[in-house]
């Protein structure tokens, strides 16, 4: 149903979200041993169990389909999504809106990597070759619909699939289409989504508000735990958008469910997040890539390696595991990436194996790497090129001055605190 929720009531209008109480922030608890499937690294990873007890969730879309499109009855919408938007059958979201009932599909627009998922850089405006209708890239010559984009339209509804980092952008495209639709009296609608990694919490060190880039909307801590819609709730709220906000709840989902629980189909929402391995690494490994370093971009194993021209493997895997970390293992390995950073340049670091993602904090990841390459490599390593990722020149500052990981985790957590009470406010599952 439509903004149900078990033992709660609530309502999303202009304002953002009225709720009866508040929930703790979820750090999730145990799966047992398994393959974790699709991995593009084998690994002795904790993963779930495939039974017949497996939970099915429904998406939003599943769920707006299952009730007739009536939400959107008599409207001309705009529907911003790529390949990740499509219902449990495998059928498109753009599809399914254009065939509704009463329903008119105005035009299409797409985030980053574009319609299809599989580009990188700028993107120009397209046509959809199966309806015709023009796709406005939101990732090129502008990062907000227009006027012009946006004439005829009546609402826009958002299908997309986050996968639980702050610098993850398609949450900042979903921002910036709340602020072009709250002027115009636009309705937003977002079909619901699991966050891949939710049971990992909200970690890492908070944004300062100074930092605020396209990768990073609002004030959230590097995994906010939080799914679209939670965030569409909370942006609208906090940052007084004053968008007619509705969402679509997903049914059957629960916070301590990693994507491979869920029974939906993993469909990569990006080129390089090619696995849920990944996708629980890349708030760590991610959080260096502004640096000088490859995190494997150009290879099989995006986000399960760290490696420069100038870096040691094996010196660096024996700092590395000398650090802890829990959840990782680390090896020596080398490559040559065939494209994005040091492209055709032999590298030497470390590959990154998930052993037991219950244990795994990936900041503390991140941390790690950064430190661990500033002792080692003082002249070669570019610490402070990470600063948007990291969004925090506190800990930029601690790292540099060589700190203790231990001592860095305990700042975070004041900001962590005020996070959770904040982030309470917005959740729309148990």
């Amino acid at each position: 149903m439509l903004m149900t929720r078990t033992r709660r009531s609530m309502l999303v209008g202009l304002a953002g979200l009225s709720l009866g109480s508040a929930s703790k922030i979820a750090y999730g608890e145990g799966s047992v041993t398994g393959r974790l499937p699709g991995s593009a690294v084998a690994s002795r990873e904790l993963g779930p169990t495939w039974t017949r007890e497996t939970p099915k969730v429904r998406a939003g879309i599943d769920v707006l389909s299952e009730q007739g499109f009536g939400l959107l009855s008599g409207l001309s919408v705009g529907l911003i999504t790529n390949q990740t938007g499509r219902d449990a059958s495998g059928r498109r979201t753009i599809d399914l809106l254009q065939s509704a009932p009463g329903v008119r599909l105005a035009a299409i627009f797409s985030p980053e990597h574009g319609l299809a998922g599989d580009q990188e850089g700028a993107i120009g405006t397209a046509i959809d070759p199966h309806t015709g209708l023009p796709v406005y890239s939101l990732y090129g010559a502008t990062r907000r619909p227009t006027s012009a984009m946006l004439s005829g339209v009546d609402a826009l509804i958002i299908d997309l699939q986050d996968v639980g980092a702050r610098f993850f952008t398609y949450a900042t495209t979903m921002a910036y289409a709340m602020e072009a639709a709250a002027p115009r009296g636009l309705q937003v609608i977002v079909l619901d989504r699991p966050n891949p990694i939710g049971p990992a919490g909200a970690r890492g060190p908070v944004l300062d508000p100074a930092l605020r880039l396209f990768t990073a909307y609002l004030a959230t801590p590097v995994q906010h735990g939080m799914t679209l819609g939670e965030l569409a709730a909370m942006y609208n709220a906090e940052s007084h958008l004053g968008a007619k906000l509705s969402v679509v709840q997903m049914q059957g989902y629960r916070r301590d469910l990693w994507f491979d629980a869920t029974g939906l189909e993993w469909v990569n929402p990006s080129p390089n997040l090619r696995s849920v391995t990944e996708a629980i690494l890349y708030p760590g490994v991610a959080l260096i890539e502004g640096a000088n370093v490859s995190v494997g971009r150009g290879t099989p194993a995006p986000f399960e390696a760290v490696a420069a021209p100038w870096i040691d493997g094996p010196t660096l895997a024996k700092e590395l595991a000398g650090r802890q970390v829990p959840g990782v293992q680390f090896a020596p390995t080398s490559f040559t990436p065939k494209e994005d950073r040091f492209q055709d340049e032999p590298c030497q670091g470390v590959r990154i194996t998930l052993v037991d993602r219950r244990a795994f904090d990936a900041p503390r990841l991140g941390l790690e790497l950064a430190a661990a390459l500033r002792r080692l490599y003082p002249q070669q390593f570019n610490g402070a090129a990470m600063l948007g990722n990291l969004g925090s020149r506190k800990t930029l500052a601690a790292i540099e001055a060589g700190e203790p990981s231990s001592a860095i985790i305990a700042s975070w957590r004041p900001a962590l605190q005020a996070f959770g009470t904040l982030r309470a406010k917005y959740l729309l599952y148990e």
